[in-house]
């Protein structure tokens, strides 16, 4: 028996407005992402609390307000890095205690 298996490779070309908005989300994913970073850590150094997903996802509706640009952008790619974020500090802590 013969397996044949396909595979196809594309290229896009974005134009100028679809390049104008991929670069407004990646740079509003990116500040989302460490804004969210830097609450975390000063939560858990201030207080020794430590913000989960669901306080920074409650609290990015507010960040919204205060920096209307946000709005530009689809939620769901800010939505995305706030959990990225989360996921990567479970991954992080996971290693740092032993458990693989």
């Amino acid at each position: 028996v013969i397996i044949m298996e396909k595979a196809f490779k594309y290229r896009m070309y974005p134009n100028r407005e679809q390049r104008i908005l991929l670069a407004k989300t990646f740079g509003c994913t990116r500040f989302v992402y460490n804004h969210y970073l830097a609450k975390r850590k000063d939560a858990y150094e201030k207080d020794g609390i430590t913000l989960n997903y669901s306080a920074c996802a409650k609290d990015l509706v507010s960040l919204k307000k205060e920096y209307e640009w946000l709005k530009e952008v689809d939620s769901v790619a800010l939505q995305s890095s706030v959990k990225n974020l989360d996921t990567a500090y479970i991954n992080f802590f996971k290693k740092k205690g032993g458990i693989s």
